[in-house]
């Protein structure tokens, strides 16, 4: 009876003043987060509830506009169903309602205090979910990653002609990646003479590095200045390290070391500066749909700013206990020591304007997640502000925030004004939080260059996030008519403008050596060698930053900083002619293209098995982003973003009796089978197919698609989180 009584009361709220908080996220305050700042608990309380009572009703404001202004438009399209689309009309239209905003004048961004690896240094950026903890600390390390197993691990190097990856060592796969990282050695350090193939030795002398080469004697480096330090006795060194483009690399160095020793210069292995900076999500790769969930996410986000955050797991029959890296140790080539960061800059996305959360009610009414997240997370990184904790992330002194899917610039002036009130409640300097905007909703697109103006002394960042982008597009234009293909999307020329016009408004507002220009991840975690392929492309289109899905992908993709000079790139972007933004403002209609039966069938066959197999993880599990394989097998990384694209476009076709309900709810129902095959070995896992009708995930996936126009601006969250909430509160004998 005791036991049960305890278990119950973890679940009753606590009353300060007129908020209710989850008991999880009170104890978590209370007992962890504040005592070590010296903020007495009842003034914090009574502070959230003024920072809430003030600006949550600005906020539901905000979201009434972007009802008002999506009705307007839909009933715009509505009242033209029979005539051709008017391209010219329709953006005086959307200039009239207020959608598409005057451009002001020229101005650059002046953000202080920002942190090298945000203002002037160019390389990977990973994006991982702070809920769990081993993925927090495995992106946090991978500042630096090791290229020989990056490369050994992954279908860089081919499986062919004695190359496969087998139980133990294979040499000749070993062989293959050695030739591979000396050559990127020579294209990124390269020699005064010979080849770092060549190699036997490598000295430090008289400030200067030295290789000596097989056949041509002893050299030096092409460009001296590359030699950035070493570890080591000069002579024998076991590290040098090299600078390019402002990245490092580590050649390292053990002749004791299985490779080293079969290594004519004994290097064992190349190390490169990888994840310059790490998102630590709390929004799209999360399942956080209450205050439990929620204070998971603040407890991982408190380890990280402390230095302590810690995991144990066991992995091939062995207990390993991860922690955070330290900072990297050298003597520069003048003999004086000094470090490197250790581990990547950490930046946190908080959750966007939409959603609320139970975690904290305010007179009964949930609070604006968005406005929770910017006080517990701004609250938690005074440790690393006023150096408390055992390691250091910011530097310059300042905290990183990405606010997600706002929608022009008014909601980006909110969000400022949101971190003036919480800089104003914990005591630090104006601008101190610094505020990155993702570019993934078309009202900020066309009004791109305001919104960075109303951020201008806070702008750290901006992102193209084609997913959530692409379903923004096909919600706000649902009426028009019947939507290409999603893979046809790619090719729509809305999608080429948007990722230039990007580039180029940033590069006009000042961004370049203040601030990030971002690009999309890339979503095939298995497939590196396509990625070192393609994903140089984000590189030449300008971007200083972009994501990947892992730590190994982060070490792949540092290459090509390596091979690129951003800024050189960008410099040279500035010179061309500003994006169309009539081609911006082009809708991606199907028009009179044919399609085939069986192209429809595979549309629906894809896209329903994509959302079944990113649903029922969310739901059922609680994962909220992880590699779940498409239809043919091919693990993707899906997300709310992809989810959003996929029930937006099949909700379009049925809104224009392109396809009908009952063919879509055949589809699921097939695709429901398949989806179960890919997940049976998953623990917990519980066929969707077994029953339909009581399966919470199939019916969440159901509602999204069928009720798919009316949810708002197509956003997934509102029936995740609710679907989520309905499935725990039955586990624990509460259905209602």
């Amino acid at each position: 009876m005791t036991a049960g009584i305890s278990a119950t009361a973890t679940h009753i709220p606590v009353n300060q003043g007129q908020l209710e908080i989850a008991r999880p996220l009170y104890q978590l305050v209370v007992d962890d987060i504040l005592p070590g700042l010296g903020i007495d608990p009842v003034d914090y309380w009574r502070m959230l509830e003024e920072v809430v009572t003030e600006l949550a009703p600005k906020n539901n404001i905000l979201l009434l506009k972007r009802y008002k202004l999506q009705a307007e438009i839909d009933t715009w399209h509505q009242s033209r169903c029979d005539a051709a689309h008017d391209h010219a009309q329709y953006r005086k239209f959307l200039e009239k309602i207020g959608y598409l905003l005057p451009e002001g004048p020229d101005f650059q961004v002046n953000p202080q205090q920002v942190d090298d690896e945000i203002a002037c240094l160019a390389g990977p950026q990973l994006v991982v979910p702070v809920k769990n903890a081993r993925y927090a600390l495995n992106a946090t390390n991978a500042r630096w990653g090791s290229l020989y197993d990056a490369l050994y691990g992954s279908d860089v190097i081919a499986d062919t002609d004695g190359a496969e990856k087998t139980a133990g060592y294979n040499p000749v796969r070993g062989e293959r990646v050695i030739a591979y990282a000396r050559g990127l050695l020579d294209r990124s350090a390269p020699l005064a003479a010979g080849s770092h193939a060549d190699a036997v030795a490598y000295r430090v002398v008289n400030g200067a590095l030295q290789v000596s080469l097989r056949h041509n004697g002893h050299v030096g480096l092409r460009e001296p200045e590359k030699f950035a330090g070493y570890n080591g006795n000069p002579d024998a060194p076991a590290e040098i390290l090299l600078r390019n483009n402002g990245l490092h690399l580590i050649i390292q160095i053990d002749p004791g070391h299985p490779v080293g020793r079969a290594d004519a210069a004994h290097v064992k292995d190349v190390v490169l500066e990888s994840a310059l900076t790490v998102i630590q999500d709390c929004e799209d790769s999360v399942a956080a749909a209450d205050g439990a969930d929620k204070t998971e996410v603040y407890r991982n986000w408190l380890g990280l700013m402390t230095g302590t955050l810690t995991d144990t797991f066991e992995k091939n029959g062995k207990t390993i206990t991860r922690t955070m890296a330290p900072d990297l140790c050298f003597m520069n080539p003048q003999g004086a020591p000094f470090s490197l960061h250790g581990r990547a800059l950490l930046i946190i996305r908080n959750v966007g304007h939409l959603m609320t959360n139970e975690a904290v009610l305010l007179k009964g009414e949930e609070v604006p997640e968005g406005i929770l997240d910017a006080v517990i997370t701004g609250t938690i990184a005074l440790y690393d502000l006023r150096g408390l904790g055992s390691l250091r992330n910011s530097r310059a002194g300042s905290m990183y925030i990405v606010k997600p899917k706002m929608h022009g610039p008014e909601e980006v002036a909110f969000a400022c004004a949101l971190f003036d009130k919480v800089e104003d409640m914990l005591g630090l300097a104006r601008h101190t939080l610094k505020i990155g905007v993702m570019d993934e909703e078309r009202r900020t697109t066309v009004n791109l260059k305001e919104c960075i103006r109303a951020a201008q002394d806070r702008l750290i960042f901006i992102n193209t996030g084609f997913l959530d982008r692409t379903g923004d597009e096909i919600h706000t234009s649902m009426e028009a008519g019947v939507m290409v293909r999603k893979e046809a999307m790619k090719q729509e020329k809305w999608i080429k403008a948007y990722e230039n016009w990007n580039v180029d408004i940033g590069l006009a507002c000042g961004l370049q050596g203040k601030a990030q220009i971002g690009k999309g991840m890339w979503p095939k975690p298995d497939l590196m060698n396509e990625m070192v392929n393609t994903k140089l492309a984000h590189l030449r289109a300008g971007a200083s930053t972009a994501w990947v899905p892992s730590p190994t992908a982060a070490t792949l993709h540092a290459m090509h900083y390596h091979e690129v000079n951003v800024w050189e790139v960008q410099n040279e972007l500035k010179k061309r002619p500003r994006a169309s933004l009539d081609d911006i403002l082009t809708i991606p209609l199907l028009g009179d293209t044919p399609l085939t039966r069986e192209q429809v069938q595979a549309e629906l066959d894809n896209n329903c098995q994509g959302i079944l197999g990113y649903v029922v993880r969310w739901i059922d599990l609680g994962i909220g982003c992880s590699k779940v394989p498409d239809i043919n097998d091919v693990g993707l990384m899906e997300d709310r973003a992809t989810l959003r694209i996929s029930s937006q476009h099949i909700a379009n076709w049925l809104r224009h009796d392109y396809v009908r309900r009952r063919h879509v709810l055949e589809t699921f129902k097939r695709m429901a089978v398949v989806v179960d095959r890919q997940n049976a070995n998953e623990p917990g896992y519980k066929p969707m197919s077994a029953n339909f009708d009581e399966s919470v995930a199939f019916q969440a996936a159901c509602e999204l698609v069928f009720g798919g126009v009316h949810q708002p601006n197509g956003y997934t969250e509102p029936v995740l989180h609710r679907r989520r909430r309905e499935l725990k509160a039955a586990a624990q004998g509460n259905p209602g």
